[in-house]
């Protein structure tokens, strides 16, 4: 057994990378870019207006100047302006060679073909200059960069079309045990509806993980053998509920060790979740979480989440760590770290109630996991403890 910080730490050191793959931009939100991407173009690759007005050839001591062209958005016309002259312009339009500003039509006097500036302005004014936001050549994004919906905006408007970026891992759900059955069945003596493949499914799409499969298994061995060598087989991620336990119908660990998984770590000094198992095989993570649904959703978010992060270049994060003060005294029971439901209210964690790792309805409205550590007993009131943001 290792405790919090050892299995966060065997974890990250033995991370798995996923190949790379060429996606359109418009295809790779959120995803994670694998190589530096190079700018192909100037941006903005000509002197662009900034405003609607008009661009002058101006000197400091001239306020009127004739009008004696036009230039609209997405024309080449690159008129002569003697000094002066001016041309009508608009916003995102090429500003001619021999203008040196654009005045904003709301400080412009027009009477027939004479442009009047009425306010004080400087050379230079309302001119996007070529190359402003970036050079040919020059990195646009580098590599590890997550793509946002700005990212899309910026790297189309460099006239790029395509990225390498990590791939999304391929994603096993299995979950095991002859108790469960599927919601919409009538349940019968001893049974409960199984609930841990969809909340997982459900995680997992937040995270933006969307090519998962989802299978239930009974306790069987030879079931449970062939099922898990399968999806090892075919998948990049495998996780498991249930069965990973010493009970006489728990076959998942027995399993994993005939299959030859190399194990990384079984069982951590925690609460919820002590019953996890971590291991891989020929690039492929396997996780047995425990079968309860509050231990198995807390163990995903610690320890699943930040591995399948760095999978796709997202270095090893999860949920977003803060220090907070807790609102009221807390004693833990026993030796074990701990994992709490718990809210933040005006700036305070409050333990909610209902710990138990059986438990989702406090985990369902609950905004933080606050953390205990197994060397900590107790927390006073106002003491910083650390939480990890639900929310």
């Amino acid at each position: 057994m290792v405790n919090v910080e050892e299995a966060l730490k065997i974890l990250s050191d033995n991370g798995i990378n996923l190949l790379s793959e060429r996606l359109k931009v418009s295809a790779a939100l959120e995803q994670v870019l694998a190589a530096d991407v190079l700018s192909p173009i100037d941006m903005p690759s000509f002197n662009q207006s900034a405003m609607d007005g008009y661009a002058f050839n101006f000197h400091p001591d001239q306020k009127s100047y004739n009008v004696v062209a036009e230039v609209a958005a997405g024309s080449a016309n690159n008129p002569k302006l003697n000094k002066g002259e001016g041309a009508r312009i608009f916003t995102g339009a090429m500003v001619p060679d021999d203008a040196n500003i654009v005045v904003q039509q709301e400080w412009i006097d027009r009477v027939a073909d004479v442009a009047t500036i009425t306010e004080s302005v400087q050379i230079g004014r309302n001119i996007r200059l070529q190359g402003e936001q970036i050079k040919k050549g020059s990195i646009a994004l580098e590599k590890g960069t997550l793509i946002t919906p700005a990212a899309v905006g910026f790297l189309t408007g460099l006239g790029i079309a395509e990225i390498e970026v990590y791939q999304n891992p391929k994603i096993a759900l299995i979950t095991t045990g002859n108790e469960l059955v599927k919601v919409g069945q009538d349940l019968k003596p001893g049974q409960i509806y199984e609930s841990n493949s969809e909340m997982l499914a459900a995680v997992l799409s937040h995270y933006n993980f969307n090519d998962y499969s989802l299978d239930t298994v009974a306790d069987n061995y030879d079931a449970t053998r062939n099922m898990i060598r399968s999806a090892i087989d075919n998948s990049d991620v495998v996780i498991l509920t249930g069965g990973i336990s010493v009970g006489d119908y728990d076959f998942v660990g027995k399993a994993l060790q005939e299959i030859a998984v190399s194990e990384l770590f079984y069982k951590i000094n925690q609460k919820p979740g002590k019953p996890i198992y971590v291991g891989k095989k020929e690039g492929t993570l396997i996780a047995g979480l425990p079968g309860n649904p509050a231990a198995a959703l807390t163990c995903f978010y610690m320890y699943i989440l930040p591995a399948m992060h760095q999978m796709i270049g997202k270095g090893f994060n999860g949920l977003e760590k803060i220090e907070i003060p807790l609102g009221e005294n807390y004693t833990k029971k026993g030796s074990r770290a701990e994992f709490l439901k718990a809210n933040i209210v005006d700036g305070e964690a409050f333990v909610l109630g209902m710990q138990s790792s059986a438990m989702l309805r406090s985990f369902s409205v609950s905004q933080a996991l606050v953390f205990i550590p197994s060397t900590t007993s107790s927390v006073a009131k106002n003491d910083l403890v650390t939480a990890y943001k639900l929310t």
